[in-house]
Formats: C-alpha cells, structure tokens, sequence
C-alpha cells in the first residue's frame, strides 16, 4: 500500500497555500513521536520554488513545489546509524524525533535538501506526510488539502497510475526512487520578435523553422510579430526565419541548456 503524491505544475499558480498551511500545521504543534515542532522560521518542509525563465519580455514563469520525496531508496535512512529513521507500511520516510541525535547524517545523505537541522532542539526534521493526520482519520496531507487548483493528488500509487504515466521526478540520476510526481515541467523555449526595419512594423506570419537532429518545428509569427518555440528538450538547433519579400535569415547552433530571448529580428528586404 505504498502512497504516492502527484504535483501537476501546469496547475500551480505559485498561490503558496500548501507551504503556509505546512507551517500552520507544524510550527508550535508537537506531534511527537511524527514530529517535534518546527521552527517559525528556517524551515520549509514544503517549499513554493518559482521559476522565472527568458528575459524581458520574453519571459515564462512556473512553480514547482519541493518537499522531502520519501524515497523507496533513501540515503538518509541508511545513513542514519541510530535508528531513528523508519519507513513506514505507507512508505513514508519518518525521523523518530525521540531516537534523534543530531548527528546530522541524514541531512548531508539527502539528495534534495530536504532534511533540516532544529538548532534549538538539536534534531533533524523534515516533511512526514502529515503522518500524524493520516493516522487518525484524515484523508489527505495539509499541503493537498489547501491546494486550490487541484494541482496535487495523494493517494495510492496504483490509484493515480494514470497522473504517474507521463511524469518525471527530481533528479531521477540519483536512483533514490522519489515517490513525490511531477507532470507538465515545461520544457526549455526560444522565443523572438520579427519586424521590418524599414517600416519600423513586426511581421506577421512569418515562417519560423527550427531542426534539431532531423526532428523539425514550425510556427508562424504572430500579430504582434512574435514566435515561440516551448517545452524544447536540452540541446542544439538551427533557426531559419523567412517572409515573403524578405531575406531569410538564420540562427545556428542554438543552445538550449537554458530559455533563449532571441530579441528583436530585422529581415531585410529581397533584392
């Protein structure tokens, strides 16, 4: 009966709902032996990461929502040597603050910085999956149940094999097997504006064709004169832009190891 959470990041709108309501549930409250306290400030047991991606104005923005991802391979329960780290039936990942001595292993084993250290109380914590709520009746973790946009689901990873299928999940080189989902990543873009430099005037429908490894994409200038080629894969491509009346002209050998802002394109007339 291993539980799974799904996070749909076409979804979030970066509301940061299921971070407050992480800290709502856990700061000032004991829920020892899950957990002790959290710390009012440090700590993130569920942290809203926004990604702002391009420049100006050509610019995208995501969020993707990170959490401890109780990991069917878990380095932080193999390195702890007290065993104060467990998994449970449901396979999450719980650090027995009771057992804990701050020995820290467990936080420099972490793949995803998930774990921190409680300086106060001399532990390490971390996100427990609302066990503590789960155990006594309550269907969902606080993070998915504030979620306004339905852009997480919790359940059985049999039951949401269907969200599954399709996603990815954080760093899979690790090979910690994550349980935590993630669908709609976007991809990375390239992305400018065609205009006459003549009539000062973008160009509309303009023919914009982009080849990658013999793998080929084609999108038109819009009214404003802008194209956008999204959700590319790492890598290198060749752009050729054309318009009637104009010379073409070519960009190549484009790395997209990140966004790119191919700013404002001139064509100049045909001779």
């Amino acid at each position: 009966m291993s539980k799974a959470l799904v996070i749909d990041v076409a979804r979030c709108s970066g509301c940061y709902n299921c971070q407050l309501a992480c800290k709502d549930e856990h700061v000032g409250n004991d829920w020892t032996p899950y957990a002790k306290p959290q710390p009012q400030i440090g700590q993130f047991w569920i942290k809203v990461h926004e990604n702002v991606c391009g420049t100006i104005p050509k610019v995208r923005i995501h969020y993707i929502p990170k959490l401890c991802n109780h990991c069917r391979k878990a380095p932080c329960l193999e390195a702890c040597e007290h065993n104060a780290i467990y998994r449970r039936d449901d396979g999450f990942i719980i650090i027995n603050p009771e057992k804990c001595t701050g020995c820290k292993a467990c936080q420099e084993a972490c793949e995803y910085d998930a774990i921190f250290y409680n300086e106060e109380l001399k532990i390490a914590q971390k996100c427990t999956g609302c066990a503590h709520l789960l155990d006594h009746g309550y269907e969902l973790p606080r993070c998915v149940e504030a979620c306004p946009t339905d852009a997480m689901k919790y359940g059985e990873e049999e039951d949401l094999k269907d969200w599954i299928e399709g996603a990815t999940v954080m760093i899979p080189e690790t090979g910690c097997h994550p349980r935590v989902y993630y669908r709609n990543i976007p991809g990375k873009f390239i992305a400018g504006t065609v205009y006459d430099p003549i009539e000062k005037e973008v160009i509309i429908g303009a023919k914009c064709i982009l080849n990658s490894g013999g793998k080929v994409w084609q999108v038109n200038t819009d009214e404003y004169g802008d194209f956008w080629f999204e959700d590319l894969p790492v890598g290198l491509f060749d752009l050729v832009i054309s318009a009637p009346g104009f010379e073409y002209k070519g960009f190549y050998n484009l790395k997209t190891s990140k966004d790119l802002n191919l700013g404002d394109i001139p064509l100049e007339r045909a001779k």
